[in-house]
């Protein structure tokens, strides 16, 4: 795992400037002026699984949500993207409340090595269905608000791809797409730092706390994993329509917290992740439209209390390619 990662960081330096270059397999238009829009939404909702008092066993967290636009541009080496959220909230916030998010990325590939690094929060949570122990609530008022609780999530990821006509770059579309099927093995390395805290607060409505348990009572839990990923990944064009997908499922070593009044307690253990990823579109010499589904867990267990958190990324991108001739 050193040596994987010492070349992630190589790699990251050299890779400045470098570009793919066409193979049979790919179709590339990286010297087109490609103009493009995304739209779409992203919510990572938690849970809580314990033998909590009155039967219960699981509390569910929600964010609400903002759909998002992004505006971009690529031509040869250099891509830029600009994206807000637009509209209201999807949800109800007297239902949901209101969430703030910020994601903060960027992604480039080397060879057989394609690499993402991505920041993500979000600040705002309800508890559904509080009036399971709480009288002050009904069905029609059901969630308890808590606005000053925060997810983070900062992920670095690897992913190595034994076939080398398998291109990151020409699964999205923007500046490449596929003439031929293409399928592989991979193996992906990741480096995750999360965290769930509520400002001091209890994470777990006071009523449900265990007085022989610390940490139901806990304001923060977090941790920090190391582990490797594999799976199997493909990738096929039909008459312009091209469609992709790859699925990994491994494990990592953990290193997990939780704060109670200013001090944390820290274990060791492992735990399971999986890796999915789906996209596919139409795509030809002028434009192309792809959609992409992107899917992420992250679960930390302390003995019997159990927290789960799940990412979940739509978004439809729609471009134009100017200048559209393949490179020679």
């Amino acid at each position: 795992m050193k040596t994987l990662l010492s070349k992630i960081f190589i790699l990251f330096f050299l890779s400045t400037g470098l570009g793919q270059k066409e193979s049979a397999f790919l179709e590339d238009f990286s010297k087109s002026k490609v103009i493009y829009t995304d739209f779409g939404f992203n919510t990572a909702p938690f849970s809580l699984q314990y033998n909590f008092p009155g039967g219960i066993k699981k509390l569910s967290y929600e964010n609400n949500f903002k759909p998002f636009l992004g505006i971009g541009f690529a031509y040869k080496w250099f891509s830029f993207r600009l994206g807000l959220p637009i509209l209201g909230y999807l949800r109800s916030t007297e239902l949901y409340g209101e969430t703030k998010q910020f994601n903060l990325g960027f992604d480039f590939d080397i060879k057989k090595f394609h690499i993402d690094i991505e920041y993500k929060s979000i600040l705002g949570y309800t508890i559904q269905d509080a009036y399971r122990w709480d009288s002050t609530f009904s069905i029609q008022n059901p969630n308890y608000k808590e606005p000053s609780m925060k997810s983070k999530n900062f992920s670095m990821n690897t992913w190595y791809f034994t076939n080398k006509n398998f291109k990151i770059n020409g699964l999205y579309g923007k500046r490449a797409h596929y003439k031929k099927p293409v399928q592989t093995f991979y193996v992906k390395g990741t480096l995750n730092s999360f965290s769930i805290d509520n400002d001091g607060l209890p994470i777990i409505p006071t009523e449900l706390q265990d007085p022989l348990q610390s940490k139901t009572s806990a304001s923060r839990f977090s941790a920090l994993d190391l582990g490797l990923i594999p799976g199997y990944a493909y990738v096929n064009r039909v008459k312009n329509w091209q469609f992709c997908g790859w699925f990994g499922l491994g494990g990592v070593i953990q290193s997990k917290f939780y704060r109670l009044e200013h001090k944390s307690r820290g274990f060791l253990g492992l735990a399971p992740r999986y890796d999915v990823r789906i996209m596919g579109g139409y795509s030809n010499k002028k434009f192309f439209a792809f959609l992409v589904a992107d899917f992420d867990n992250k679960s930390i267990r302390f003995s019997d209390l159990v927290y789960r958190q799940f990412h979940y990324m739509f978004k439809l991108t729609l471009g134009a390619r100017f200048g559209s001739k393949k490179n020679k």
